[in-house]
């Protein structure tokens, strides 16, 4: 589990985040969703610890993250996978030598026992026999997969993903949301997603929070979103194109 709590970050005096207080519970996909510019990416980055909060809290289940010392974060974030936006894998580097980089960081790990878990976590996401292919030989799904796997390589207790569809197709999309799911729920992990595909809200979203000017104005579950009373949620929802995405859920 993770807890934010009155969790404020402010850039040069101006506050992107204002008071958000919301709680990520084990084994569930908690997606985290609101407009460009609302404060979704600095609100995962403060969580992650990419950004540091101007003031409030941030629990990993018992411990407070925000009040721990660097050499200890560090230690912590052995329990942390991250799926980058573009998968931000090393193109100099094969497949296998992408999973096996935070075995390379944060282990000590024989050379045997790192290609092992490669390729137990390249054969959880499918991709068998890919150990010596390069990003660019790969498909936009297939790089996302390799971005999954290196994200479970060190069997974390907390995943986070920065908008984990981008640039795919729609099918594509809804293979890696399933994917992560069942990671999720296979690993009892703790995840939470930066989105803004509402695919992903409808297919996967355990828990929701919406994210409007840097304050959270709402949050529940995917069969709450479609009858919120929330005026911003609302029009954030059945905005363009994302109206006809929901029409099948109606």
């Amino acid at each position: 589990m993770i807890r934010v709590k009155n969790l404020y970050k402010n850039f040069d005096g101006k506050d992107v985040l204002k008071n958000i207080t919301i709680d990520y519970m084990q084994g569930e996909c908690s997606l985290i969703i609101g407009a460009s510019g609302s404060g979704k990416t600095v609100l995962l980055k403060s969580i992650v610890g990419l950004h540091e909060p101007t003031s409030g809290e941030i629990w990993y289940d018992g411990t407070e993250f925000t009040t721990l010392p660097l050499e200890e974060r560090k230690k912590m974030r052995k329990d942390v996978g991250m799926l980058f936006q573009g998968s931000a894998l090393f193109d100099f580097a094969t497949v296998e030598e992408n999973v096996m980089f935070p075995m390379d960081f944060f282990t000590d790990w024989s050379k045997e026992e790192k290609l092992e878990r490669a390729n137990f976590c390249l054969k959880r996401v499918n991709l068998e026999n890919s150990n010596k292919k390069y990003p660019s030989e790969l498909s936009g799904g297939m790089q996302k997969r390799v971005g999954i796997a290196r994200a479970i390589a060190l069997n974390p207790r907390y995943l986070f993903c920065d908008e984990p569809n981008s640039g795919l197709d729609p099918g594509t999309s809804i293979l890696i949301d399933r994917l992560i799911k069942e990671i999720t729920e296979e690993y009892d992990i703790t995840t939470v997603i930066n989105t803004h595909d509402m695919n992903s809200v409808m297919e996967i979203g355990d828990k929701i929070g919406f994210i409007y000017k840097g304050e959270k104005l709402w949050e529940g579950t995917r069969n709450d979103i479609l009858h919120a009373d929330c005026m911003e949620l609302n029009e954030f929802v059945f905005a363009s194109n994302m109206a006809k995405k929901l029409k099948s859920y109606i």
